[in-house]
């Protein structure tokens, strides 16, 4: 088996010269390249068709995620592991968006960077204990605060016919109830969805396909 090409993207000199040290005591691992850009890194990575890219995020110029972004695109082979100082959810998530498969805070062992990089060479994806919870939280706040889920049947139903251009009378008569109760529904659904126009529930109706867009 051949070596893993590495592609080390970091801003600052001493710290390149750090991971290149650490990664020459793997003798599975070869640094073909380094850039401190993202712009550059970009091109590298087109040049050099690197396994992994070691991507720091906050760089001068092109930051790592924008580089991360337009790599994917055009040099889709290489996986993208983000090495920062900035491991806050936002960061993680935004890396993650951009196309990364890895996220390691710099604060890691060198030994779990190492880890990372066979693990992204090998089609798995890596996250730093940290990352994986910060995700897990933001998938737990999503599932927590989803307006949708709040609404009852009965309002999820009138939502769907006023979605459908229904007037409260009609909706009334639809369901056989009072045009004050309708109305009623209709004040909850806007209440709770945290939205205060017809126009602006038509949207929101559409974004959840509620409605045909056609």
């Amino acid at each position: 088996m051949g070596k893993i090409k590495i592609l080390v993207v970091d801003d600052h000199a001493i710290l390149r010269d750090g991971i290149r040290a650490l990664l020459a005591l793997h003798d599975d691992i070869e640094i073909v390249g380094e850039a401190s850009e993202g712009k550059e890194a970009v091109e590298k990575a087109a040049e050099l068709e690197p396994h992994v890219v070691v991507m720091d995020i906050a760089m001068p110029g092109m930051d790592g995620l924008e580089a991360t972004r337009r790599m994917r695109k055009r040099s889709p082979r290489a996986r993208v592991l983000v090495l920062t100082q900035h491991h806050n959810r936002e960061y993680i998530l935004s890396a993650i968006k951009a196309g990364a498969t890895a996220f390691v805070p710099k604060r890691a062992l060198g030994s779990e960077l190492v880890s990372a990089i066979r693990a992204v060479y090998s089609g798995d994806s890596f996250l730093y204990p940290s990352a994986a919870a910060a995700l897990i939280e933001d998938y737990r706040h999503q599932a927590e605060v989803e307006p949708y889920d709040r609404l009852t049947a009965r309002e999820r139903e009138i939502l769907k016919l006023i979605a459908d251009g229904h007037t409260s009378r009609e909706i009334a008569g639809m369901l056989f109830l009072s045009i004050k109760t309708v109305q009623g529904h209709r004040t909850k659904i806007m209440e709770k969805l945290d939205i205060h126009n017809r126009t602006e529930l038509m949207k929101y109706a559409m974004r959840k396909g509620l409605v045909s867009i056609d």
